[in-house]
């Protein structure tokens, strides 16, 4: 079938099922603009044929998706002609699966973050192997945690998200079932059948059935009760002083989750930290325009481009952050990431 997105990006119907591949394996199944308009168009006829019980996505290689393809954005912006439509595109898509109206599985095996997370953790099922590593680590190349971010980490337990959103920790199937991102646990061997069975009998529940493991929970209770006291903070500064203080008495789980946060972007965080303490009161629609907002003025922004040179260009550089420090954030900078867009809000 052929939806678009060259090779990148395959689609099959097989049986019941309509299933994407997610084709880029040397670049960990980034997400491109192609990508992104191909699943569209995909989902969008996928709905309305009746031969369709359930979509299946996965990815080829050792990851699902890393991500989205942000060399194109960085080298538009470098010169001057820094674009939002990716990413209307891309949250555009987001919300439609959030929406969807036939079960959506995502078979996760391997990495998955940002744009991956996007096109898979809104879905129905969210399907994690024991080689799945989860994280959105926008704050550490001058980013936020995007792709409805908002929404997903908003409505984690315990403080869960906003810690995840803050640190860019990465966390594996335990953690992540436990916490509700995946909503299932099978072992990667026992993917191949489990697929196989989807697309003959259509059953999510019966193809699970015999196939579910048990995940335990990789972190701790004193690190569950720690995060939820540290990260439930009414602002920013209050949990970087909440850390501070365990730290200098001895916690090592403050000390090294405030090491990790200190190499952060001050502005992301700040960012991050709203938008996260704003979406639990959001639509997954009304989260995907604060986003847009939020992604416009990042695209004028420094720290932005600042983090994917430090990260991707000139790689394991230090990035130099403007502002560097959390205390020299202007409040008024952070309001400006949420104002209303002059020329018109997403359409979604």
């Amino acid at each position: 079938m052929d939806f678009g997105g060259e090779e990148d990006i395959l689609f099959e119907r097989i049986g019941k099922a309509g299933v994407v591949t997610l084709n880029r394996p040397r670049a960990l199944n980034a997400l491109n603009h192609r990508m992104v308009n191909a699943l569209s168009r995909a989902l969008q006829e996928w709905e309305a044929d009746s031969k369709v019980a359930l979509v299946i996505v996965k990815g080829e290689g050792r990851a699902f998706s890393a991500g989205g393809d942000i060399l194109d954005v960085y080298r538009a912006g470098m010169e001057g002609k820094a674009s939002p439509q990716f990413f209307a595109d891309e949250y555009r898509l987001n919300a439609a699966i959030a929406r969807f109206p036939k079960p959506y599985v995502a078979l996760i095996d391997g990495i998955v973050m940002g744009g991956g997370v996007g096109i898979s953790f809104h879905g129905s099922h969210r399907i994690m192997t024991e080689n799945a590593v989860f994280a959105m680590p926008e704050v550490g190349i001058g980013f936020f945690p995007d792709v409805g971010g908002s929404f997903l980490l908003a409505n984690l337990p315990r403080s869960f998200g906003m810690y995840l959103g803050l640190t860019g920790n990465r966390i594996k199937r335990g953690d992540a079932l436990w916490s509700g991102l995946a909503t299932h646990v099978v072992d990667a061997e026992l993917l191949p059948e489990l697929l196989g069975e989807l697309t003959v009998t259509g059953n999510i529940r019966a193809a699970l059935r015999s196939r579910t493991v048990q995940a335990p929970r990789e972190i701790d209770e004193a690190a569950v009760h720690a995060i939820s006291h540290h990260f439930s903070c009414d602002t920013l500064e209050a949990i970087f002083a909440s850390l501070r203080e365990a730290a200098n008495d001895g916690d090592e789980f403050a000390r090294a989750t405030l090491e990790t946060m200190l190499k952060r972007s001050p502005t992301s965080m700040h960012v991050a930290f709203r938008q996260i303490s704003t979406g639990g009161m959001l639509s997954m629609d009304e989260c995907m325009r604060m986003e847009y907002r939020i992604l416009n003025r990042m695209l004028t922004g420094h720290d932005f481009y600042e983090g994917i040179r430090a990260a991707l260009i000139d790689k394991g550089s230090t990035p130099q952050w403007k502002p560097a420090r959390l205390e020299d954030v202007d409040p008024a900078d952070i309001e400006a990431y949420f104002a209303p867009l002059p020329n018109g809000e997403l359409e979604l």
